[in-house]
């Protein structure tokens, strides 16, 4: 899979009430795929850090973007919005900057129906105003903000899923295939470029910005992820057992968990054979597909093993804007070897919380899944996880000098 690349630019107010409301019936099939396997209610949905409450997300979502458009925030800070919320208790039940994670599941609730008919009026209220829009950037930057941010809780939805161990809904049947990656690695000689700072696709985050002059050496990179071939060659060598290969909270993390293969794989009776499970089902482990549901600590442990290194956030954001033919990038979202940090001058944006809060405190992520919109697809999209997050749909490659 290569760069799918859907320009927020090009999509003037019918495109992008089109766009909304495409992404509202993905985030309701998605949310009624949870619903259908118990995990609907608060009392059925185990409370991991790794989780939202399903329901609490769906009204979330609409709460966003009710308080971006159609009460003309001016930040996401509280008290920032103009005019009050269609819910008298939006702004308690909702606001991610005031509800803590862990308080979203004692929180009473409206039902289930009652937040869908609140996500149905928020959305038909936004599409009256989108078509009065002047449909300059400026004038649609909100509409943009909403529909990433209902984009990035689809995908997040659907890592429940598959940490629920629940089946998606059938319009997710064909994103979830495996695809054979490109093998061998693409050399680069030493060059300056500027990352980040892009505006052509006519949205970004503010983490992207300003543009960051960068120089880089020459380097070696992988034309496509680390095979679950090759991951398992580490595997059978003792990778997990040989502490040397492991960092010191890699150590730690691995202590932890007890963990001897990537999450979701399990052994084939006793033999030496693989499988994994996805969404709730077995699933065939084929050899050339990427490896997925691999922590950093895992990545970097394998790239000691193979003495390769992950590349740098600038050196993979170089390789995929060349466009150089063979660079296979968009299946899973790929570890960087760069911690998550802004670039000199950030200035945060109006969504506030989107991104300082985590700078120091996450690694960066490149590329895409199967689960990301065309339209987030981008070299210059930045990412970022804690370093023991393997739920998410990820993978990586590996680099050298």
């Amino acid at each position: 899979m290569t760069e799918h690349h859907v320009s927020f630019r090009h999509m003037g107010p019918p495109e992008l009430e089109a766009a909304l409301r495409s992404a509202r019936q993905h985030t309701l099939a998605l949310f009624d795929a949870l619903a259908a396997a118990g995990h609907d209610q608060a009392a059925q949905v185990p409370r991991l850090s790794v989780l939202n409450l399903p329901l609490w997300e769906l009204g979330h979502i609409a709460w966003f973007a009710e308080w971006f458009v159609l009460r003309e925030a001016r930040s996401s800070l509280p008290g920032d919005a103009v005019k009050p919320s269609l819910l008298a208790q939006g702004d308690h039940w909702f606001d991610s900057n005031t509800v803590a994670h862990d308080a979203r599941w004692a929180l009473d609730l409206p039902e289930p129906e009652a937040i869908k008919c609140y996500c149905s009026e928020v959305l038909e209220r936004i599409g009256e105003q989108l078509a009065r829009s002047p449909g300059h950037d400026a004038a649609l930057y909100p509409y943009r903000l909403v529909l990433a941010h209902e984009d990035m809780h689809g995908e997040a939805l659907l890592y429940t899923l598959q940490t629920l161990g629940a089946a998606a809904p059938a319009s997710c049947a064909t994103m979830d295939a495996d695809e054979t990656m490109a093998t061998g690695q693409l050399a680069f000689a030493e060059a300056s470029f500027s990352c980040g700072g892009e505006q052509s696709r006519g949205f970004s985050f503010d983490n992207e910005r300003p543009p960051l002059p960068c120089r880089l050496a020459p380097f070696a990179i992988d034309a496509g992820l680390v095979s679950n071939a090759a991951y398992l060659a580490f595997m059978r060598a003792g990778g997990y057992q040989d502490p040397g290969y492991w960092s010191d909270a890699g150590r730690a993390w691995l202590a932890q968990q007890g963990r001897s293969a990537p999450r979701y794989w399990q052994r084939d009776g006793a033999g030496d054979g693989w499988h994994t499970v996805r969404f709730g089902r077995r699933a065939a482990l084929e050899p050339c597909a990427p490896v997925r549901h691999v922590s950093l600590f895992e990545a970097q442990a394998y790239c000691r093993w193979a003495g390769r290194r992950l590349p740098t956030e600038q050196e993979w954001e170089y390789a995929a804007a060349s466009r150089r033919p063979g660079f296979d990038w968009g299946q899973l979202w790929e570890w960087t070897a760069s911690g998550f940090l802004p670039h000199p001058g950030f200035t945060a944006d109006r969504y506030r919380e989107y991104s300082a809060p985590y700078f120091g405190s996450r690694q960066s992520l490149r590329g895409a899944s199967f689960a990301t919109p065309a339209r987030l697809r981008s070299p210059h999209f930045r990412n970022f996880y804690p370093p023991e997050r393997d739920d998410i749909f990820v993978g990586f490659r590996t680099c050298a000098a």
